[in-house]
This record gives structure tokens, sequence and C-alpha cells, in this order.
């Protein structure tokens, strides 16, 4: 039993300094491909134009119409108040009470769809 040896620590095995410039050749990372489906932008404003309420929608109302159509509001609850703010600015939405991303929201009824402008291209010229 007095024959029994403790461990040494030179006994352990050696790292050998060759293997890290071997290791610093690492593969890029490839891009996480982009989730297919609508934008929060574009569920949003789906969610308040199909709202009947004259007064708008509330946030709260707004994120149960979010879950409803199966968007994680609890994980993304950051994202849906930067999109609500980004509506407000561009004035697709109008923000009938509150401030900031709180509040109710409705359609903003100014808004126009932007038409392409076509340039008139005179082919008589041409001929």
């Amino acid at each position: 039993m007095a024959e029994e040896e403790a461990p040494t620590p030179a006994a352990a095995p050696a790292k050998s300094p060759a293997k890290s410039p071997a290791k610093a050749a690492k593969k890029k990372a490839t891009p996480k491909p982009k989730k297919a489906g609508p934008s929060l932008r574009d569920l949003i404003v789906e969610a308040v134009s199909a709202s009947k309420e004259r007064s708008g929608v509330s946030l709260a109302a707004l994120k149960k119409a979010l879950v409803a159509g199966g968007y994680d509001v609890e994980k993304n609850k950051t994202r849906v108040k930067v999109a609500i703010k980004a509506l407000v600015a561009k004035e697709t939405l109008v923000q009938t009470k509150g401030t900031g991303a709180s509040g109710s929201f409705k359609m903003n009824k100014k808004v126009e769809p932007k038409a392409k402008k076509y340039r008139y291209i005179d082919i008589s010229i041409y001929r």
C-alpha cells in the first residue's frame, strides 16, 4: 500500500504548439437563410387594417392579434415596438392615444399608394 504513487503534474500530456496554427484556419460561417413569410411591419398593418375599432387598436390588442397569427411576441417585443414606431414615423399608422410605442393606432387615411412614374419617350425620333 505504500507503493501507490500520486500522479505528478509532469506526467500530464503536454500540448504541442504545432496544433495552434492549424486551428487558425477556421471555416467561414454560412449566413442564416431569411425566414419566409411576411415581415413584421406587414403583419402589423394587416392587423390594424382588419380592426373595426373606431379609436384604433391598442398595443395589447395588437400583440394579441400577432400571437394569434403565429408570431412570438414575447421573444421579439422590442422588434414589435421598433416596427410600430417606424410605421408611425412613415405615417402609415396614426397614433390616436399615447406616446412612443404605447397607446392606440389606426391606419392613416391620407396615405396614397405611390404610383410608379413612367417617363415618356418620344419614339418618333427613332423612325
